[in-house]
């Protein structure tokens, strides 16, 4: 399994694209699973927390036109805690950065939502929302927070502004 494989796994898209809470559905009917040797080469050692046999891992994309660098998009699902995370590679499969861009994280009392913009200029805007988890469908729009990351022609995933 070599690093060129790893990205046949994500196709190309067309910018933007609009990463929230079902999407990762699309993704999975239309996306080859990825194979347990390639999660551990290529995806495992960008985790921090420890994947155990029920996380699950999809490929989502690739955005397109990166140049000197690949950026793909994976999403993940543990206990809890959904992420869509964005990763980017040296052309020889180095990393450079990673970040999660979305997601759905739950500490049984509280829920937090973010959605993710990808833009052509590879400006990231997300909207994060708190909710009770309790009565999840009761969101207060005025409680969220938007932000922007911006993805650099090097790989480098910053903060905008």
């Amino acid at each position: 399994m070599n690093f060129a494989a790893f990205l046949r796994k994500f196709p190309e898209v067309r910018l933007p694209v609009i990463l929230n809470d079902e999407i990762h559905h699309d993704f999975s009917r239309h996306n080859d699973p990825l194979p347990g040797l390639m999660i551990e080469r290529f995806i495992a050692p960008l985790e921090t927390e420890p994947i155990d046999e029920l996380t699950e891992f999809i490929a989502c994309f690739k955005i397109p036109d990166t140049g000197e660098f690949h950026a793909v998009v994976y999403w993940k699902a543990a206990l809890l805690n959904y992420q869509y995370v964005l990763a980017t590679f040296t052309k020889t499969g180095q990393l450079v950065d990673k970040r999660v861009i979305a997601g759905l994280v739950s500490d049984g009392q509280t829920l937090v939502t973010s959605v993710a913009t990808i833009d052509e200029d590879w400006v990231i805007h997300i909207v994060t929302g708190h909710a009770d988890a309790a009565s999840a469908h009761l969101y207060d729009a005025s409680q969220s927070k938007i932000s922007e990351l911006e993805l650099l022609p090097e790989g480098v995933i910053m903060e905008a502004g």
